[in-house]
């Protein structure tokens, strides 16, 4: 684990943003910042560099597919491990967002524990390309 990874995590639920929050404390990452949604990761993410996103799908003004579109047409964001952590676990989701560019997918509720091992296998995923 590199505890000095810049993360952003989206979601619109500000209750699952302090989950998410506390569970990449609770696991060392130091380094992270919140989004309510797609537009607003979008204008974070023009200002700052970030080593790994975790984006939900559902959400108001842009969705976590056209997010992770985007983020894939920007040069720095191209092999930036992206993390998916939604409600959604359908097949045909799923295939969006592996179509849109994203690492990986869990499924909420997470824990603490689930997390930390989605995280070290997406960056190993990236880093074995």
């Amino acid at each position: 684990m590199n505890s000095k990874l810049k993360i952003l995590y989206v979601d619109d639920s500000s209750v699952i943003r302090d989950m998410v929050e506390s569970a990449l404390l609770e696991i060392g990452y130091i380094n992270i910042d919140g989004a309510s949604d797609g537009v607003e990761a979008l204008e974070l993410c023009d200002h700052e560099e970030y080593d790994f996103i975790i984006t939900d799908i559902n959400m108001p003004n842009m969705d976590g597919i056209e997010l992770i579109t985007k983020l894939r047409n920007k040069l720095d964001y191209l092999m930036t491990p992206i993390m998916v952590l939604s409600t959604e676990w359908s097949k045909e989701m799923k295939q969006k967002g592996k179509d849109a560019g994203a690492t990986s997918w869990i499924v909420k509720p997470f824990d603490t524990k689930l997390m930390r091992k989605a995280i070290d296998e997406t960056i190993e995923k990236v880093e074995s390309i």
